[in-house]
């Protein structure tokens, strides 16, 4: 009986030892590659934890405004507003001018620092009765804003980790492969860094348009009756003498016709004398 119990214990023994040399075996550890690979594609999770409450953030305005109006001087106007311009810190982006059939006219585009913006705006309305067209617009780009900033930290980010990646590559398909993400990635982010300056931009920086102008003739005019018989008059003394001017333009045809008259007709008295 006893040699039967250490039988039974010797072979639950050796059972014991082979599951744990086969546990051994099959577990493997994960390639590092692939651990670094799935924490470089968690960029969406990324963007966002990175993205804040937009009520914390600065607000960004683009701000925009166009005016127009008659002036009495368009000249004085202009150099007004070049004077405004330059008080306020802007700059002239365009100043073009020109005429119509009753009318002078000059259109303007000055930027200035958004700090400044009523404040040009209401000096150069001052002395204006009318406004043809006064628009003003005020487009919030905070949360574009916001997301460009987290996800441009977001791509940098995997950016870096790429890099990481590529000085573990272990052979050249790795290597091409890891550089094709990175070129992409990094476009991404050079288009994301252009379009944060251009916001940038146009927050910092406002654009108002203008257009003055002056009327140089008055409509609705008329005309005296004993005005028309004179112009009349005038009128058809000038085109008699506009007619005999061009009868003098045509004498060298006349001389031409009078000599061939002459020629016909000493040949004609050829043939009845013949």
């Amino acid at each position: 009986m006893k040699a039967i119990s250490l039988l039974f214990f010797l072979f639950a023994l050796a059972c014991s030892d082979g599951n744990r040399n086969t546990d051994t075996v099959s577990a493997s550890p994960e390639p590092a590659y692939e651990v670094m690979e799935d924490q470089a594609y968690s960029e969406e999770s990324m963007v966002q934890q990175k993205r804040t409450v937009t009520e914390e953030q600065e607000q960004k305005i683009i701000k925009t405004a166009r005016l127009a109006f008659e002036t009495p001087s368009p000249e004085e106007t202009h150099q007004r507003i070049l004077q405004l311009t330059s008080q306020y810190e802007g700059f002239v982006a365009n100043d073009n001018s020109g005429k119509s059939y009753n009318r002078i006219y000059r259109n303007m585009t000055v930027r200035v620092p958004t700090k400044n913006f009523q404040a040009f705006i209401n000096s150069v309305s001052e002395g204006v009765e009318y406004f043809d067209q006064r628009d003003i617009s005020r487009q919030d780009v905070t949360e574009e804003f916001v997301d460009l900033e987290a996800r441009l930290k977001a791509k940098r980010k995997l950016e870096d980790r790429y890099l990481e990646l590529l000085s573990k590559a272990k052979n050249v398909k790795e290597m091409l492969e890891i550089e094709r993400e990175l070129s992409n990635i990094r476009e991404e982010i050079e288009a994301k860094e252009g379009r944060l300056k251009y916001l940038q931009n146009r927050v910092s920086v406002s654009t108002i348009n203008l257009e003055f102008y002056k009327y140089t003739a008055e409509s609705g005019v008329t005309v005296s009756y004993g005005q028309k018989i004179k112009n009349a008059l005038q009128g058809g003394w000038n085109g008699v003498s506009v007619f005999f001017l061009g009868l003098l333009y045509l004498w060298p045809f006349f001389i031409v016709v009078i000599i061939v008259l002459l020629v016909v007709r000493w040949l004609v008295r050829r043939g009845k004398k013949k």
